[in-house]
């Protein structure tokens, strides 16, 4: 039977903030939304990885929004290039700034990968 997609939910509690992050992975791709507050989709980014014959930063483009377009960009950039897959993520932030997220987001993010080696490896 072909293996489903892996989900994972986290959250964690900085600064009186509540922030979230949804993570879906499949076969050939990885797809995160972090948001502040509540669970909704923000400034979407892709990233490419290269394969592995070719040098070179892994590509990415803004698919929709502008608000946080770096924090997107950024994120998807370095889950692509962790996973080695086709990486979408999401941005909402509904107070704080970019700059004042970016630690939060990224220590979910690290939670999320976390879970779902875990998660592999327990069905493995």
């Amino acid at each position: 039977m072909d293996e489903r997609a892996k989900v994972v939910k986290e959250e964690l509690f900085e600064q009186d903030k509540r922030f979230l992050a949804v993570y879906v992975e499949t076969k050939n791709s990885c797809v995160i939304m972090l948001s502040e507050k509540e669970d909704k989709l923000g400034t979407m980014a892709i990233a490419v990885p290269k394969s592995k014959d070719l040098l070179g930063p892994v590509s990415s483009s803004v698919l929709v929004g502008n608000k946080n377009a770096v924090s997107a960009r950024m994120f998807a950039e370095y889950v692509a290039s962790k996973k080695g897959k086709i990486a979408m993520v999401s941005v909402y932030l509904d107070r704080l700034s970019e700059m004042q997220a970016q630690a939060f987001f990224m220590h979910l993010i690290e939670k999320v990968l976390r879970s779902a080696t875990e998660k592999e490896a327990a069905t493995t």
